[in-house]
């Protein structure tokens, strides 16, 4: 991990979203920080965007306390196979699917997946999402606006309608949201309408299932050095400055975002529904 006094220069570069970790420099920091406790003991955790980034990140601490994992990723084989031997290294068992959670079937095939082969659900982390910047509303065209819902938001459903049957009595669901909802982002504009439609999804779905003792909350990251970022994330002239606005004066790491989806997945927070966690380095509350 840097110090916060470090320099951080990201390398610049754009390529397909979600983009590869193993090709990013500097590397984001994914260990987790400190000895498991068995927060999560045998429990199965199915997380999407599992393959790197942030999502790395939720599956190496949910293995380090004690949670099998399912990584559902859309196409980058080589980071969910590294993501897979640190699940492994744990002592955790873990299985990759690729695939697109836009699409209900596969979400559908992903959820028997990790019925058939790890033999529960107890954990749905909703985290996969893309975002594509435009200086310019009309510069956003249709295809944009559809395919960033469809990954966004409806992914989120379609996962969670498969989910649902085999989630039982305290099961919890962590949707993964964005700092972008709440401050706003004039290039974001529809990756953050989508995270605002997580938000509602969240707080709803929280009263809808808070009957059937299954808790829904949300994580709202701020600026998080992952590959989504220069993949076509941001403007490849803004990644250097990348994060330097916030309070903090620079981006966060995956690892320092991994455990707040923790504590919403495990009975340290089974008094919550319908939140959400801000790891953003205070730019949240400093707008």
């Amino acid at each position: 991990m840097q110090d916060e006094t470090d320099v951080m220069i990201p390398m610049v570069h754009e390529d397909q979203e979600p983009g590869h970790e193993s090709k990013l420099e500097p590397k984001p920091d994914w260990e987790p920080r400190y000895k498991g406790s068995g927060r999560l003991q045998d429990k199965v955790a199915l997380i999407t965007g599992a393959d790197s980034g942030i999502g790395r990140a939720i599956a190496a601490l949910f293995a380090r306390e004690g949670a099998d994992i399912a990584i559902v990723y859309l196409c980058e084989h080589d980071d969910a196979n590294k993501t897979k031997e640190i699940v492994e290294k744990e002592g955790r068992r873990a299985i990759t699917i690729a695939g697109d959670v836009g699409d209900k079937q596969f979400c559908e095939h992903a959820v028997k997946q990790a019925m058939d082969q790890l033999g529960k659900l107890d954990i749905l982390v909703n985290n996969a999402g893309e975002q594509h910047w435009q200086k310019d509303i009309t510069q956003i065209d249709e295809h944009q606006l559809r395919r960033t819902f469809q990954t966004n938001i409806f992914g989120m459903f379609f996962m969670t309608e498969a989910a649902r049957p085999h989630l039982k009595k305290g099961a919890a669901i962590v949707n993964t949201t964005s700092e972008t909802t709440y401050k706003g982002s004039p290039d974001l504009l529809d990756y953050s309408a989508t995270k605002g439609a997580i938000v509602g999804f969240t707080r709803s779905l929280a009263k809808n299932l808070v009957k059937d003792g299954i808790r829904v909350n949300g994580v709202a990251p701020g600026p998080i050095w992952t590959p989504l970022n220069p993949s076509g994330g941001q403007p490849k002239q803004d990644l250097p400055k990348f994060g330097k606005d916030t309070p903090m004066g620079r981006p966060g790491q995956p690892n320092e975002v991994a455990p707040s989806f923790l504590f919403l997945a495990c009975e340290d927070s089974s008094y919550m529904t319908g939140q959400v966690l801000h790891p953003d380095g205070g730019s949240t509350t400093s707008s």
